[in-house]
Formats: C-alpha cells, sequence, structure tokens
C-alpha cells in the first residue's frame, strides 16, 4: 500500500515514520527541492498546477492525503478525480478562507471572536468602531504562524494595517482576552468510530507555537470534544482534524480549525498508546483506530529557528529529541522535543529548565 501525501515537509515526513512499521511506503508531492519528507519516502518535485506531474504522482499511490492546509485546492481537487483523496476536499476549501472559516463555525453554533470582512480602509475602520480596539487584521488565505496579521490599536493603524496586508480580503477579528489557547485533536475513519485526545494547552510567541502540554482530565476536554465532533459530521470527516481554541471564562472560542495532523498534537509520539501520525493513516485507511491513552504527562517543546544540541535533551530523563533536517532560518520550525513525566509538577519543572537551554542556545547563535 502506498501513500500519497501532498507537501513534504516535517508533518509529512512524521506521518512517514509512523507509516513504515505499519508496512505503507510513500510518495511525496513538493515543489521545493530541499522537502525533509524525501528521507522515508520518494520526492515528486514538480509545481502545484503541474497537471501531467500531479497524474503521474496519482498514478504511483493508492490513496493521497495533504499535509498542511494552504496546499493547492486545485491540486488536491485534480488527483481527487482519479484516487481517493483525505480528508475531502470540502475540509480543506473550509479552513482556507478565515471568514468563510468563522462563518462555518457560526453555523455550527461553535463559538467564535466577533469578525467583519474587510475589502478597503473604510471597512478597516468601520470594523474599529464595530468590534472596537485592539482588533486583530488577518489576510482571508494564505497566512500561517503569525504570517499574514495585525493587531489595530486605533484608525491610523487599521488604515496602515490594511495597506500592508495588500488591501482587500482581510478579515477583522474582535481581540480575544483569554486565559489560555488550548487544542482539541481526534480522528475518525469512515465506520464512524472517533477517538479523542488529551486536550492540549498551547502557548505561542510571536504568533508560532512554543510549548503543548497535554492536559488529562482537564474539565474543558467535554466542551472542545463536542465542537470538534460537529466539524466531523458536518465535513463527512476521515483523519485526524485539530481544533485551536481561546478559553475565555468557562467557554472555548473557535479560532481555526486545521484538517490534517498538527503541531499541538507532537507530543503524541511518545506521550500517547498511538501517535496522531499513525492515527491519521488508520483513519484514511479505515483501518481500526488505535488507543490515545496518555503515558503519565507530556509536553512538546518546539525548536524555533536552530536546533539545540541533542546531548543537552538526551540528558534529561524521558526527554525525546526529533530534527527535521531542515536549515536553520529564523521563525522555522526545524525540530521539536517532547518530556514525559509521572506527574505534573516535575513536567513542567524539566520543560521549564529545557526551554531556559533553548533560549540561552539562541542567544549565543
Amino acid at each position: 500500500m502506498t501513500i500519497g501525501v501532498l507537501g513534504g515537509g516535517q508533518l509529512g515526513r512524521m506521518l512517514g515514520l509512523a507509516g513504515i512499521p505499519l508496512g505503507l511506503r510513500f510518495v511525496f508531492y513538493d515543489p521545493t527541492a530541499d522537502a525533509c519528507a524525501s528521507a522515508v519516502g520518494k520526492h515528486v518535485r514538480a509545481d502545484w498546477d503541474d497537471v501531467d506531474a500531479l497524474e503521474r504522482f496519482a498514478a504511483e499511490v493508492d490513496t493521497v492525503t495533504y499535509e498542511f492546509e494552504n496546499v493547492s485546492l486545485s491540486a488536491v481537487e485534480h488527483v481527487a478525480k482519479v484516487r481517493p483523496v483525505f480528508p475531502n476536499t470540502a475540509a480543506l476549501r473550509g479552513t482556507q478562507d478565515r471568514f468563510d472559516e468563522k462563518s462555518l463555525f457560526r453555523s455550527l453554533g461553535i463559538p467564535t471572536a466577533d469578525y467583519r470582512a474587510v475589502d478597503n480602509r473604510s471597512d478597516a475602520r468601520r470594523a474599529g468602531a464595530e468590534l472596537g480596539y485592539p482588533f486583530v487584521l488577518k489576510r482571508r488565505t494564505g497566512g500561517y504562524d503569525g504570517k499574514g496579521q495585525r493587531i489595530v490599536a486605533d484608525d491610523s493603524e487599521a488604515e496602515s494595517a490594511c495597506d500592508e496586508l495588500a488591501g482587500g480580503s482581510l478579515v477583522a477579528e474582535s481581540f480575544v482576552r483569554f486565559s489560555r489557547e488550548v487544542s482539541v485533536i481526534g480522528a475518525r475513519r469512515a465506520s464512524g468510530e472517533t477517538v479523542f485526545y488529551e486536550l492540549s494547552e498551547n502557548t505561542h510567541a510571536d504568533g508560532i507555537l512554543r510549548t503543548s502540554f497535554s492536559r488529562p482530565r482537564d474539565p474543558m476536554a467535554g466542551q472542545g470534544r463536542e465542537l470538534l465532533t460537529r466539524l466531523f459530521d458536518l465535513l463527512d470527516y476521515r483523519g485526524v482534524l485539530a481544533l485551536e481554541c481561546f478559553q475565555r471564562g468557562d467557554k472555548l472560542l473557535a479560532n481555526e480549525y486545521a484538517p490534517r495532523v498538527h503541531n499541538s498534537g507532537h507530543w503524541t509520539i511518545e506521550g500517547a498508546a498511538t501517535s496522531q501520525f499513525e492515527n491519521h493513516l488508520r483513519a484514511i485507511l479505515d483501518w481500526p483506530l488505535g488507543s490515545t491513552a496518555g503515558i503519565d504527562c507530556a509536553a512538546m517543546i518546539n525548536f524555533i529557528g536552530s536546533l539545540p544540541p541533542v546531548d543537552d535533551f538526551l540528558a534529561v530523563e524521558n526527554a525525546h529529541y526529533h530534527s527535521y533536517e531542515k536549515a536553520p532560518r529564523e521563525g522555522r520550525k526545524v525540530g521539536h522535543a517532547t518530556i514525559i513525566a509521572s506527574n505534573r509538577a516535575e513536567l513542567e519543572r524539566r520543560v521549564a529548565g529545557l526551554r531556559a537551554g533553548v533560549a540561552q542556545q539562541a542567544d549565543r547563535s
């Protein structure tokens, strides 16, 4: 059985690492020369609009998935004409426009921040009057890891942000004063069998995820799973799905969803009985899903820009180091580590110590 993956980044790489022990083989379609997933499968290098290359790719595989939501929708639709693609194109389409995504949430009764479409400076000022300042102005398409968005403090900044973000096709969102950021991750197969992981509690800096902690028996888990189930049902979903939320009081506000394996679920590789990557493959192949039971307490630290020395991490008990073999670059995710502990206090202590070491390494580099 050969799995085709549209995209050849670290998520594709980890899908390959999870699938090879199951007897699966992988072909990755990615325009970049240095796609890091090529270490675990064949790399087809071609542009997203190369119809001939897409057809050759499809001819080599049995089932297709994708590893990021900004993949070309037209490429996915073309491949879907000849090979099964999971998650389906409806799931992908719903997340490629931030305004449409918020509207989808609202149609399902999933709470969100208030929002407005913005097409020009006048719309941006009107958004400030209606939503209040500050608010967040984002490109409707293409943004990720904090790129393509700005926090707007007043009318003057509303106009300049509108110009900086290239004018039209923007969305303004109320600024949410939240107590924490969380994500809920689950997997569903064609039979309807569904599993959920422990809630992830996340911290970001400069729009990029820095840490995720598994939170066993979290009081917000039930609410998060109920919201995720609404998306599963509407989208007739197969695969892993992640919903990112802000917690405000005792309510979750949906920020965005990802129709794929998710950075905040990397701790599941060592911290759960079955990783999100293996369960994604099981789900798209309609195989029985694996247990998501947590193994003690787990957390993930992202390596951004450069890799810290591997021996610093391996010297720490139950620390697991993952390099993506990507060239160092400011703001780029180049690896992560998972840390396991028997209790929350010990986990917090280990993570704090390792994060301090990562920060010192970054200052020296």
